[in-house]
């Protein structure tokens, strides 16, 4: 019997994109301005394709202008790297998304680099990093920014917990430990190299699994009572013959016998990244035409 909170990651996540789309219409009507998310697709994997659709579609329903460009997976890097310069001078563009992961040929980090910080609606350049790790202004990464709004809707005062990022990567780990640290918990970064990872998780009051190993953590790890965030998406075989099915990085039945409120997989933290995508377009849209947000926003 399931004893903790299910956070509805997809109802959040819905309410959200709701609110972007009504803070679009209303820049358009009082400013003219209409945000434009380009998204750069290299190659042919099933799964990114399916992603970058799905980002497409939301993208319009929000009331925003889509761009797509898809490139073979044998495109050199340095024709990769003048589309993502012809997007940074386009002033319709102000997101900019190139989809991980890209070919053998082509450096992540170089494509990274050269992505206009200021366009950069995954938070991944170095600029945006180091601005989140000293507290500064910035784009925040999609996934961690979407766990850190779930947190503060299911706990609310997040000062003085303590917090356990178990994962290192410079997508989720690092910048969650960031924002957390930032909201005043306690923060400890665990990892394949920690000793006891158990124990650890055991005094964790937040617990945010990202480590990319499914059902990794038993519910006999977790404290009673905690928060925990999994934001695992991990196809394992299914019941039926040739089925299979997602999990996340957490052992969902035991640790809802213990914990206090918990994201499923799918519907908890998944839905959030997409919808945390069009806000951080929505940001860097204000940021660029000098445009203050509401009062209300989460922007």
């Amino acid at each position: 019997m399931t004893k903790a909170r299910i956070i509805d990651g997809k109802g959040f996540a819905l309410d959200l994109r709701t609110r972007i789309a009504a803070q679009v219409a209303a820049l358009k009507e009082s400013h003219g301005v209409e945000p434009g998310l380009a998204v750069v697709l290299v190659g042919n994997d099933p799964a990114s394709q399916v992603y970058v659709r799905n980002k497409g579609q939301a993208t319009l329903a929000a009331g925003m202008q889509s761009f797509e460009h898809k490139l073979p997976d044998t495109v050199d890097q340095a024709t990769l790297v003048a589309l993502v310069e012809r997007l940074n001078r386009d002033p319709a563009v102000n997101g900019i998304l190139v989809q991980l992961p890209l070919p053998r040929q082509i450096d992540p980090a170089v494509v990274i680099a050269t992505i206009d910080p200021a366009k950069d609606v995954d938070g991944f350049h170095v600029e945006n990093a180091g601005r989140l790790a000293l507290g500064l202004p910035g784009l925040v990464p999609c996934t961690p920014l979407g766990c850190m709004m779930l947190l503060r809707d299911t706990v609310g005062d997040l000062r003085g917990l303590r917090a356990l990022v178990l994962g290192r990567s410079g997508i989720v780990g690092k910048p969650m430990a960031s924002l957390l640290l930032a909201a005043d918990c306690t923060v400890t970064v665990a990892h394949s190299r920690t000793r006891d990872l158990a124990a650890e998780c055991r005094r964790a009051d937040i617990l945010v699994a990202a480590v990319g190993r499914p059902e990794m953590v038993r519910g006999d790890w977790i404290k009673p009572g905690a928060t925990v965030i999994d934001v695992g998406i991990n196809r394992v075989a299914g019941a039926a013959e040739g089925k299979t099915r997602l999990v996340g990085d957490v052992d969902f039945a035991g640790a809802a016998e213990v914990a206090g409120a918990i994201t499923p997989v799918p519907g908890g933290v998944g839905p959030m990244t997409i919808a945390c995508l069009l806000l951080n377009t929505l940001t860097a849209t204000r940021r660029q035409n000098g445009i203050a947000a509401p009062d209300d926003a989460e922007a």
